[in-house]
C-alpha cells in the first residue's frame, strides 16, 4: 500500500486583528440580512413557493410520508427531508415565511460551522475564515441557505460525507481523541442517508465521484477500506433511509419507478425529457454545467479564477503527492461538473454540492500562487475586500428592491393579490379563481390551498351561479378572453403585476 499522505501543514495565512474583525462583521451582516429576508420577503414562484406549499399541505393533512403536489396527488419528484424540515418550522412558528425557512437557515449555519471547524483543524483559523466568508457570500449558496428547496439540505449531507471521509483517513495521533475520531466513519454513512432523503441516489453519486477519483489517483485503497466501517455503516445508512422509500412505494405505488428511472436516468439522458410530472424539462447544451458554476460563484468568480493565470505554478503546487488536501478539494469542487457534463436537462442548482470546496480551494490556489506569510498583499487584499463589498451591495440592493417595490413583488409572488382578495372578502367570503393562467404556487400557499384555476368556460360560468361573491384573476392582456356573459358580473379591484383582479358585483346574485 502506498504511504498515506499526511494532511498539509497549517496555512501560512494569518489575519491581523482588524482583518479578523472585518471578516466577522461581514459574516454578521450577511446573517442579519438573510434573517430579514426570511421574515420580510414573500415566497416567490415557481420553485420556493411550490416547495413551501408542499410543506404547508404536509402540515395541514398531517401526512408525513407522501408530500402532496395537489390534495391527494403525490409529489414523487424529491424525497421529503427538506419538506419535513420546512413543515416542522411551520408547526413550530406558524404557516408563514419564517416558519418555512428558519430550519433551512439553521441547517446552513450548521454546515458553515462544521466546514469552518474542519478547515481550521488542518489549515488554521485565517484560511478557514477566509474560505467561509467566500462561501457564505457566494450567490447560489447565499440564496439557497434560507430558501425552501432541496439543494441546501442535500449539500449538508454530501459535505458531511466529504468531511467525515477525510477525517476518518487522517485520525489524530493521541489516544484520547482517536476513539472519538472513529465516529467520523459512521458520520460518513449518516451523511449518505441525509443525501438519500434530501435528493435521492444522485447525492450518493456526487459523494462517490470525488472520493473515488481522489482514492484512485492517490492510491489510498487500503486506508479507505480499513478506516471506514463499510458493513456496519452501510447498514446504518439503509436503516435510516430505506424505510421511507418502502413506505412511500406502499402508500403510492409507482413512486420508485418514476423516481429512480425517470428522475435519475431519463431526466439527465434525454434532452427535453417530457416525463416530468411537475414541471418542464430544461434542455441545455452538453457542457453547460461548467458555465453554471461561474454564475453560481458570483460575485466571487473573478477572485476564484484569478490564480489560474499562473496555471503552471498552480498545477505543480496541488499535485496529489505534494498536496493531497488541495487535490481533495479539487476533486470535490469539480465533481458535479464532471457528472453533469454530458447531461442536457440541467439547472443552475446542480453545481451546489461543489461550491463549498470551490470556496476553500480558492484560498488554496491563492496560497499556491504567491505563498504569502500573511493575507495582506495589497493587491490580493483589495481584490478580496472588493468582492466582499460587492456581495453585500448586491444582496442589500435586492432586499431593498423587494421590500420597497410592490410592483416588483407582484410580478414574483401572489402575496399582494391574495391579501387584497382576503381584505375585500373578510366579511363576505368568496373564492379566488385564476382564468387560463399558469400555476401560481404562491397563490395556493397564501390562500391556504383555496385558489383554483379555471380552464373551461363552463367552470367560469358556474362562478356566477353559486352563493358567494367570488374573485377572478386574469392576465391583463387576456381580459377579452373572459366570456362577456361572465365579465359583466365583475368589476376590477386592482392590478398586480401581470394580473388584474376582478370581484363579483353584489347585484349579480339578486338578479338571478
Amino acid at each position: 500500500m502506498p504511504n498515506q499522505p499526511a494532511p498539509n501543514k497549517p496555512s501560512p495565512f494569518t489575519l491581523s486583528p482588524d482583518q479578523n474583525k472585518f471578516l466577522l462583521m461581514v459574516l454578521g451582516l450577511l446573517f442579519l440580512l438573510r434573517v430579514l429576508v426570511i421574515i420580510e420577503v414573500p415566497f416567490t414562484d415557481t420553485t420556493e413557493a411550490r416547495y413551501a406549499e408542499i410543506a404547508r399541505k404536509m402540515v395541514e393533512t398531517n401526512d408525513w410520508i407522501t408530500p402532496q403536489f395537489d390534495y391527494g396527488v403525490p409529489f414523487w419528484g424529491k424525497p421529503p427531508l427538506h419538506t419535513w424540515i420546512s413543515a416542522l418550522g411551520m408547526k413550530c412558528f406558524g404557516v408563514n415565511e419564517f416558519g418555512g425557512r428558519i430550519f433551512i437557515f439553521a441547517t446552513a449555519c450548521a454546515l458553515l460551522l462544521i466546514l469552518y471547524q474542519w478547515v481550521k483543524r488542518y489549515k488554521g483559523h485565517g484560511y478557514a475564515l477566509l474560505g467561509t466568508v467566500i462561501l457564505a457570500s457566494s450567490g447560489l449558496f447565499y440564496i439557497a441557505m434560507a430558501t425552501v428547496m432541496t439543494d441546501l439540505v442535500m449539500t449538508f449531507g454530501t459535505s458531511l460525507c466529504m468531511i467525515a471521509f477525510w477525517n476518518a483517513l487522517h485520525p489524530p495521533t493521541t489516544a484520547t481523541t482517536r476513539s472519538r475520531n472513529q465516529l467520523w466513519g459512521y458520520l460518513f454513512f449518516i451523511g449518505l442517508a441525509i443525501g438519500l432523503l434530501a435528493k435521492g441516489p444522485v447525492a450518493t453519486v456526487l459523494t462517490a465521484l470525488p472520493i473515488g477519483l481522489w482514492v484512485l489517483i492517490t492510491g489510498q485503497w487500503e486506508a479507505t477500506w480499513k478506516r471506514l466501517p463499510w458493513i456496519k455503516g452501510g447498514i446504518l445508512t439503509l436503516v435510516i433511509a430505506v424505510p421511507w422509500y418502502i413506505l412511500a412505494e406502499l402508500k403510492t405505488p409507482g413512486f420508485l419507478d418514476y423516481f429512480i428511472i425517470g428522475e435519475h436516468l431519463q431526466r439527465f439522458s434525454k434532452s427535453g425529457w417530457n416525463g416530468d410530472l411537475y414541471g418542464h424539462a430544461h434542455a441545455e447544451p452538453r457542457g453547460s454545467i461548467w458555465g453554471f458554476i461561474l454564475v453560481a460563484l458570483m460575485p466571487w468568480t473573478p477572485f476564484v479564477l484569478a490564480p489560474l493565470t499562473r496555471f503552471q505554478l498552480i498545477f505543480h503546487q496541488i499535485k496529489p503527492a505534494k498536496n493531497p488536501w488541495g487535490f481533495y478539494l479539487l476533486c470535490w469542487a469539480i465533481s458535479p461538473m464532471l457528472f453533469f457534463t454530458l447531461a442536457t436537462n440541467i439547472i443552475l442548482t446542480y453545481v451546489i454540492t461543489g461550491i463549498p470546496a470551490c470556496c476553500y480551494l480558492a484560498i488554496e490556489l491563492w496560497q499556491a500562487r504567491q505563498q504569502p506569510e500573511q493575507f495582506t498583499t495589497p493587491g490580493t487584499a483589495r481584490f478580496f475586500a472588493g468582492s466582499v463589498i460587492a456581495s453585500l451591495v448586491i444582496f442589500l440592493s435586492l432586499y431593498l428592491i423587494y421590500i420597497n417595490n410592490d410592483d416588483f413583488i407582484a410580478r414574483k409572488s401572489q402575496v399582494l393579490l391574495v391579501a387584497k382578495k382576503q381584505e375585500l372578502s373578510s366579511q363576505e367570503p368568496g373564492g379566488l379563481f385564476y382564468w387560463k393562467t399558469r400555476r401560481y404556487y404562491s397563490s395556493q400557499f397564501y390562500s391556504r390551498g383555496n385558489a383554483k384555476r379555471c380552464k373551461l368556460e363552463s367552470e367560469l360560468a358556474g362562478i356566477t351561479t353559486n352563493e358567494t361573491r367570488d374573485f377572478i384573476a386574469v392576465n391583463s392582456k387576456k381580459i377579452a378572453s373572459i366570456p362577456s356573459a361572465v365579465i359583466t358580473h365583475f368589476s376590477p379591484v386592482g392590478t398586480f403585476g401581470e394580473l388584474t383582479l376582478y370581484r363579483e358585483n353584489p347585484i349579480a346574485k339578486d338578479i338571478q
